[in-house]
């Protein structure tokens, strides 16, 4: 009963903190900045207990928020793509390094170091690719909703999963990774998402969302149950990735960070893979 209420209580300030960071630029940039940061430093110092694995976690740390913050100041129009020099400048660093520590495996290290930037830091700066957006007539602008949405999508199907596999979940989605995990508890999160979708969707019509302040996403209710559906089976995905990493370094949580939840990967593991995949789906759309 006790770890149900610290869960619960670090549940609700933690959405409650995403919530109202998401509709301010600054305090969005900010807050992603250091989940960013303390995810890879959380994942080096993972791997580094592997027996020979010697990452530089400050400097696989400092890559990502430079990435991170050239992701957000290209995106928004604020700075030329040469803002990207300094995060190249990072891992040229990373890699160059190891040519002179004389670590035991520095071909270890150089793969879990690009693990930490192609699994954390670049799927999560893609975020800003969804908070800056080009209006026509307007030119590029913040919008919150596309990245509000994804973790809305994603709370939610964690819900209605965890619901639904509690009452009648008999069937193990993937027991070799994630034995907790049913099909009917997924069936069931995807039916709250799309629930959900469609909730958005009307209240995009009926022009709610103009009374804070936000610009429409022009999405269509297909479009918006097509991006649940999206954001089901790829955070789905990312859910698993991570079980198996946690697997193979024999660990049952990634940290301590968050009480009652685990670790930052353990709370955002979704979310890697969700929002380069919506990036993707919005992409399509705008091409199509």
């Amino acid at each position: 009963m006790k770890n149900f209420i610290t869960r619960a209580v670090t549940g609700i300030i933690f959405v409650v903190v995403m919530v109202v960071c998401m509709f301010h630029p600054l305090l969005l940039t900010i807050l992603f900045t250091a989940i960013e940061a303390l995810m890879t430093w959380e994942f080096t110092g993972l791997v580094n207990t592997r027996e020979k694995v010697q990452v530089n976690r400050f400097i696989c740390t400092v890559a990502s928020v430079f990435l991170f913050l050239s992701m957000t100041t290209y995106c928004a129009c604020m700075a030329p793509i040469v803002i990207f020099g300094a995060y190249m400048i990072t891992m040229l660093y990373l890699f160059l390094s190891e040519l002179f520590l004389q670590k035991e495996d520095p071909v270890a290290n150089l793969a879990y170091s690009s693990m930490s930037q192609l699994y954390i830091a670049m799927p999560l700066s893609c975020i800003s690719m969804l908070a800056w957006r080009d209006m026509p007539g307007i030119g590029t602008h913040f919008n919150p909703i596309l990245p509000l949405s994804i973790f809305i999508f994603l709370w939610m199907n964690d819900t209605g999963a965890y619901i639904t596999g509690t009452l009648i979940g008999r069937h193990k989605l993937f027991p070799r990774i994630s034995p907790g995990k049913t099909w009917e508890g997924t069936i069931g999160g995807a039916i709250v998402v799309l629930i959900t979708a469609c909730i958005i969707s009307w209240a995009e019509e009926v022009n709610i969302l103009a009374d804070f302040d936000v610009f429409q996403t022009e999405l269509s209710v297909e479009e918006w149950i097509g991006l649940g559906i999206v954001v089901v089976v790829f955070g789905t995905l990312g859910d698993l990735i991570e079980s198996l990493i946690k697997r193979t370094l024999g660990v049952k949580d990634s940290g301590n960070m968050l009480p009652g939840h685990g670790g930052m990967l353990d709370r955002f593991d979704s979310s890697i893979i969700a929002i380069p995949a919506v990036v993707l789906y919005l992409y399509l759309l705008t091409s199509i």
